[in-house]
């Protein structure tokens, strides 16, 4: 049961966060803010998000991560309805700064970070990657409906985006705090195996925690360089520069986020068998790089069909990372640090991320595609470093399903 409430949590939140995008992008158009502006709102609402995730990773596992994953949602609630009561944009700012709200589907702040170590306990060893697949595939995919519901606000007539287009935010917010509700004891920091009821055993095998910290700290390190660059090019800012570029309406907008969303979708559920066939980290890197081609060749795209099919190259292949990352580093560190090791590497690349917008309206001002080629270059320095750094550095566990080899033997 906790599994399945984690899952609907996480389909309303995608919801929420594809129609925000949408409507935040096109609504930061519709204001005339500059590049500087823009930059500040995006970067406020990644920041907010880091500084909500140190809160967990201090408080998470002494108040309780189901409190604080409830606590996460009513925020939501209240953020949303300030933005549709307020009428100035400078509110954007501080609701971002809450924490509450992503400009991502694909988010990595404080709630991604809590069902990351919550799904981890929630289940056995040999289903943590079929569980991380299938909670990517929710995201994305409730994410691109929650897109293509914001774009069919454009039939609803002239200046239907508005304060008023934020409203859906407080149902689903609500609705995802009675999952939160309803989450048992088994997901708090005292792991229960699923199997016996009773305190999961710690797994000989794994790092010590002088060797956990170093490899966290350096993970951490790989995921900020790969979060700032990918800070130049959130979604929001690309509904922000399809609007300024090709004048893409709302629906043009959403329907294309759909489709990033439906691709991004059928390409997590591809990733976890690439990791388990091929291995996590090899499934992470090799599928990310080129990605990060198409990516910096979006700022060439002469009219929006091109950009639009580039958009598409990349969304095949982008996210592939995302469930063999989460379920590698869970695979990486022995359960006491999991909360320690996710919200760690949650913030750094948080706190990464809110440079890449302020840069990037900066960027934008000599070259409106600018973001799209320094954003390409960074990430894929970030897959080239992953690959040389961890290539060598073995998964404790040698579950087949984790590391995609035969398991060893013990004796």
């Amino acid at each position: 049961m906790d599994l399945r409430r984690i899952l609907f949590a996480r389909g309303a939140r995608g919801l929420t966060s594809g129609y925000f995008a949408v409507v935040l992008g096109v609504e930061l158009h519709h204001q005339r803010l500059s590049g500087i502006e823009v930059g500040l709102v995006l970067g406020a609402v990644l920041g907010g998000a880091a500084f909500a995730l140190l809160g967990v990773r201090r408080f998470a596992d002494g108040v309780g991560r189901r409190r604080c994953y409830l606590a996460g949602y009513l925020a939501q609630s209240v953020a949303g309805l300030v933005l549709v009561l307020s009428p100035w944009w400078w509110l954007l700012v501080l609701v971002g700064l809450t924490g509450a709200l992503s400009g991502e589907i694909i988010d990595s702040g404080p709630f991604g970070a809590l069902e990351q170590v919550m799904l981890t306990t929630a289940v056995t060893e040999e289903r943590r990657l079929r569980t991380f697949t299938s909670y990517g595939a929710v995201g994305t995919a409730t994410g691109a409906l929650g897109a293509l519901g914001a774009g069919l606000l454009e039939l609803v007539g002239p200046g239907a985006i508005g304060r008023s287009s934020f409203l859906p935010i407080i149902p689903l917010a609500l609705f995802g705090a009675a999952c939160a509700w309803g989450l048992s004891a088994r997901v708090e920091h005292v792991a229960i195996d699923v199997t016996t009821g009773s305190p999961a055993p710690t797994r000989a095998g794994r790092p010590a925690g002088s060797e956990t910290r170093q490899i966290v700290h350096r993970l951490s390190a790989l995921f900020a360089l790969d979060s700032f660059g990918a800070g130049f090019t959130v979604q929001a800012f690309v509904a922000y520069w399809l609007a300024a570029r090709f004048d893409a309406g709302t629906l043009s907008i959403g329907i294309i986020f759909f489709g990033l969303g439906v691709l991004q979708t059928f390409s997590m559920m591809v990733a976890g068998r690439l990791g388990a066939r091929f291995g996590l980290l090899a499934t992470m890197v090799f599928t990310h790089l080129p990605s990060n081609g198409f990516l910096a060749a979006i700022a060439f795209a002469p009219s929006l069909p091109v950009a639009a099919v580039l958009l598409c190259l990349r969304a095949s292949l982008s996210q592939m990372d995302v469930p063999t990352r989460n379920a590698y580093v869970m695979a990486l560190v022995p359960a006491e640090h999991r909360t320690d090791a996710a919200s760690t590497t949650g913030v750094a690349r948080l706190l990464a991320r809110p440079l890449g917008p302020l840069l990037a309206g900066a960027a934008q001002t000599l070259a409106l595609g600018a973001p799209f080629l320094i954003s390409g270059a960074l990430k894929g320095i970030y897959d080239v470093s992953l690959w040389l750094w961890f290539r060598r550095v073995p998964l404790p566990d040698g579950n087949p399903s984790v590391r995609g080899e035969p398991k060893e033997q013990t004796h």
